[in-house]
């Protein structure tokens, strides 16, 4: 059962350290943007009289400085005709040898010069939608979610949508023209008026310097993305035209499938699908589909898990990705969610059939809204499903609080029914202070044991106070009580039956002009899980550090991490060692390095050690990037885990092995390669994509995916074949607009 004393010790708390921030917010004097006075044409140059006629906007310096003096000439401008909004930079260079263009390949930044546009498009302080552009023309669109502050989903970028943009270079700097069709934005109009948020910068990679508009002072994490403190702007006699896309796909292939070294099965694939997408009014989409497929998206990164708990997989896939923050729900203590996507069409990480369905996003009047209607295959262990998923948020007292509810729904053909409801509120208390409140409940009937359904143990509840500026003291405080039946069979949840109480306290400072570095960061994050069956405490994690940013963008982390785990039951790491009941104290230490972004081959290294239940553990990892040229670049990965137990006589170690090759002929023509090696289950993944996009909305995918068993013999197993799978898909995808 839950201490008597948490709830009034939380609440104490909650108010004790609460400290009242200076507010900051948008300007109240919405900024007319200037409509084009005669056509322009997209290419690069921004030499028309109507580029001409409109103003930049006034920039300041965003970092390393804050409004310090700007290195490099930049003029940015925005505007619109009827059908799209454009934007237009004249990025001066001094020196033309220091701008950075290293990859034509899409949605994959590789350390190259940026210039951006974020727009608020429903104006309510929560989501965007970023495009940027580096001097090749490459593309990266973005959507924005929980104002940019830390949380599941606050940036996805696997969510594409239609807009272009050209680039070109002299010899005073680049030249970047973008043209974002109305059509492509979500938004409100009264009577052809649009107001909606605005921030424009450039970043050089070179010196790490970011001009930005308007005025935002760096705050926070991700000030220069952050929705509420967007300029407002308003457009004029713009209505949104509504089309119909219509995308239909061609695959063909074959899958080989070889369960042991004496069998091997080919099986021909061919299949035909569906996508609509259809805007029944201005911000009101509706999605439909048929027959979903997902073979062109790239493959999971593998996990090495030391921990006794479930990972958690990103989404990828992108009929999930339109508004995807409208359907966050977290639950505090770690990552936990009500809804993840990830558990529509995927059993046991295995793609399952999607017959079809539909998803509806968007607002109404002051609501968000979010619906999901699917209808899934049967797999080998689970009935074919039909799955729901509902989302409410509107907001209240100001533009940063809101209120909100979610429902999912699981119905098997077999009569097995799951539902999970929640309602949320977060409220901007003051300045940077926010609390938020969570509650949810799950009713299952599905799995091995009889339903039952208490409300105090298929419920968790989450309360959070924090505060969001990152200048001085900033904290979280988090509690969360699951009750042990908590089980929402479409979210994800690490621990049930705990209760966790999760104090976080930070300090930063940021440096002068005359300073080499940019900011010093101390704290301490800690977490504590109680059972609530017997009260007692199941882990303790307390992690003092101290972080550095220099002005180039190099980081170091200098750390330890102190940890309690109380295991009633023993459990395997890694598949061999086994970790005995028992109650532990261990303590690691642990450092990190960054490299500047400007560097052509930029390694990211870390090394832990210490001790680890009762034994020891160190971990060393290197991430490397290397640009060889704007055509091919190069992410090898490695990580190597060496688990010693003596008092036991045991010992492991793993390696976890990975390789990106990503090559852009053009931003046309690409190829990208995911080559994994993980030794805890032998197995080498190959992963392998060419894509031709002759147009957005047009795309030709050959797709090419084996699994190899690096140890084929096996004690008390017959000899495995060297490959356990192999597919090759070619799909075609093409977008007829109405």
């Amino acid at each position: 059962m839950t201490p008597s004393w948490l709830p009034r010790t939380a609440v104490a708390l909650f108010w004790l350290i609460s400290l009242a921030a200076p507010a900051w917010g948008r300007s109240s004097n919405p900024v007319e943007i200037p409509r084009l006075t005669s056509p322009v044409s997209l290419d690069g140059r921004i030499d028309e009289p109507a580029w001409e006629a409109v103003a930049p906007l006034p920039l300041v310096m965003y970092k390393p400085t804050y409004r310090g003096e700007m290195s490099e000439a930049t003029e940015i401008r925005v505007a619109y005709d009827d059908t799209h909004l454009y934007v237009a930079g004249h990025l001066y260079h001094s020196d033309p040898s220091n701008l950075r263009a290293n990859s034509y390949y899409r949605d994959r930044w590789s350390g190259d010069e940026t210039f951006a546009i974020i727009l608020d498009t429903f104006n309510d302080d929560e989501n965007a939608l970023w495009f940027y552009t580096t001097p090749l023309g490459t593309r990266f669109d973005v959507a924005i979610a929980n104002d940019a502050e830390s949380g599941p989903g606050w940036f996805n970028d696997s969510w594409n949508t239609f807009w272009d943009v050209e680039t070109t270079r002299d010899e005073t700097g680049w030249f970047a023209e973008m043209r974002i069709p109305f059509t492509s934005l979500g938004f409100e109009d009264e009577d052809g008026v649009v107001e909606m948020g605005m921030i424009a910068y450039r970043w050089m990679a070179h010196n790490n310097h970011r001009y930005i508009y308007p005025d935002i002072p760096p705050n926070w994490d991700r000030g220069h993305a952050k929705p509420s403190v967007a300029q407002d702007i308003v457009l004029r006699d713009v209505q949104r035209r509504r089309p119909v896309y219509v995308a239909p796909y061609g695959l063909a292939g074959a899958n080989r499938s070889t369960p042991d070294a004496a069998t091997s099965t080919t099986d021909p694939t061919t299949e035909v699908g569906l996508d609509v997408k259809y805007p029944l009014t201005s911000n009101l989409t509706v999605d439909l589909t048929v027959n979903t497929d997902f073979a062109q998206v790239e493959a999971d990164d593998q996990q090495i898990n030391l921990t006794r708990f479930s990972l958690f997989f990103p989404e990828k896939r992108p009929f999930f990705q339109e508004r995807a923050g409208t359907f966050d729900f977290d639950t505090g203590a770690g990552g936990s969610r009500l809804f993840n996507s990830r558990q529509i069409g995927l059993v046991d990480g295995q793609p399952v059939r999607i017959f079809g369905g539909g998803r509806l996003v968007g607002r109404v009047g002051d609501w968000d809204v979010g619906a999901l209607n699917l209808q899934t295959g049967a797999s080998d262990t689970t009935p074919s499903e039909n799955i729901g998923v509902a989302r409410v948020r509107r907001r209240v007292l100001n533009a940063q609080s809101t209120v909100g509810g979610m429902a999912t729904t699981r119905v098997g053909t077999d009569g097995a029914a799951d539902v999970t409801v929640g309602v949320d509120g977060i409220v901007n208390v003051s300045g940077d202070a926010f609390l938020t409140v969570k509650v949810a409940q799950t009713i299952n009937e599905s799995g091995a044991e009889a339903p039952r359904w208490d409300p105090l143990e298929s419920g968790r509840a989450m309360v959070r106070w924090e505060q969001r500026n990152i200048q001085g003291l900033s904290y979280t405080l988090e509690a969360v009580r699951s009750g042990a039946d908590y089980d929402p069979r479409l979210g994800f949840v690490r621990r049930r039956g705990i209760t966790y109480l999760s104090p976080d306290v930070n300090y930063q400072w940021f440096r002068g002009g005359d300073s080499r570095f940019l900011r010093h960061w101390a704290g301490v994050w800690s977490n504590v899980y109680a059972r609530n069956e017997d009260g007692r405490l199941e882990s303790v994690s307390v992690y003092p550090f101290y972080y550095v940013e220099w002005k180039n963008g190099a980081t170091a982390v200098v750390a330890s991490q102190h940890r309690y785990e109380d295991v009633l039951t023993s459990f395997a790491l890694a598949g061999e060692v086994i970790v005995p009941a028992g109650s532990y104290d261990f303590h690691e230490a642990r450092t990190e390095l960054t490299p500047p972004d400007a560097w052509f081959i930029r390694p990211q290294a870390r090394l832990y050690s210490g001790t680890f239940y009762d034994g020891w553990k160190t971990t060393a990892g290197i991430n490397l990037t290397w640009n060889v040229s704007r055509h091919l670049e190069l992410r090898p990965e490695y990580e190597l885990n060496v688990l010693r137990f003596g008092v036991r006589d045991q010992a492991v170690t793993t390696h976890l092995a990975r390789v990106r090759v990503q090559g852009a002929l053009d931003a046309h023509l690409s190829a990208a390669a995911l080559v994994q090696y993980n030794s805890v289950l032998s197995a080498l993944n190959v992963n392998a994509r060419v894509r031709y996009n002759v147009r957005e909305g047009h795309d030709l995918w050959l797709v090419y995916d084996e699994g190899l068993n690096t140890d084929r013999v096996r004690l008390g197993e017959t000899q495995l074949p060297l490959s356990s799978g192999r597919a090759v898909l070619l799909k075609y995808t093409h977008t007829f607009l109405w």
